[in-house]
């Protein structure tokens, strides 16, 4: 299977990704309106942009404290070998956990998880205990998440560290 790469993307593909990320629900009419092509060359786009994995799937975005999960924290976590939480455990053991990241640095793991109550967050700190040692952030408020995916043309100039040269 051919996969993308983002230098084979146009700007149409990437006006396409942009509209469906705002709206997932959008109608291939009302897509081709917004992005000047007719329904059937949309549904092409699309359905190759799903074949090629660009589009992963579609979802609907739930409030999680209006769902009963208020609490977000990040969770730090620094596993001892034999009971590395991605080796020992599933997902089904810690329904709490939203979010896995495999880290380098001092900690090895990062996780991003719900809890309904303090008590149920307590309680899954406790048991994750149980892996190595853990560095617990609870998230007061967010300011800002959900960026789209874009289009990334420019890169970022490296600044020389001129001061520590010799």
């Amino acid at each position: 299977m051919k996969t993308f790469q983002s230098t084979e993307m146009d700007e149409t593909d990437w006006r396409i990704l942009g509209e469906l990320q705002a709206d997932g629900r959008l109608s291939y009419k009302e897509l081709g309106r917004r992005v000047h092509l007719s329904a059937p060359a949309i549904a092409e786009r699309v359905r190759r942009l799903e074949t090629a994995g660009v589009i992963a799937g579609y979802g609907a975005k739930v409030d999680p404290a209006k769902a009963g999960q208020p609490l977000l924290a990040f969770l730090q976590l620094r596993c001892r070998p034999a009971d590395c939480l991605l080796r020992t455990t599933s997902a089904e053991d810690y329904p709490e956990v939203v979010e896995v990241h495999k880290l380098s640095g001092e900690h090895c793991t990062m996780l991003k998880v719900r809890a309904s109550s303090l008590g149920d967050l307590e309680g899954l700190i406790e048991k994750l205990g149980a892996h190595g040692e853990m560095r617990t952030h609870i998230v007061l408020s967010t300011q800002y998440e959900g960026r789209p995916v874009e289009r990334r043309d420019d890169e970022r100039p490296i600044t020389t560290a001129e001061g520590w040269a010799r």
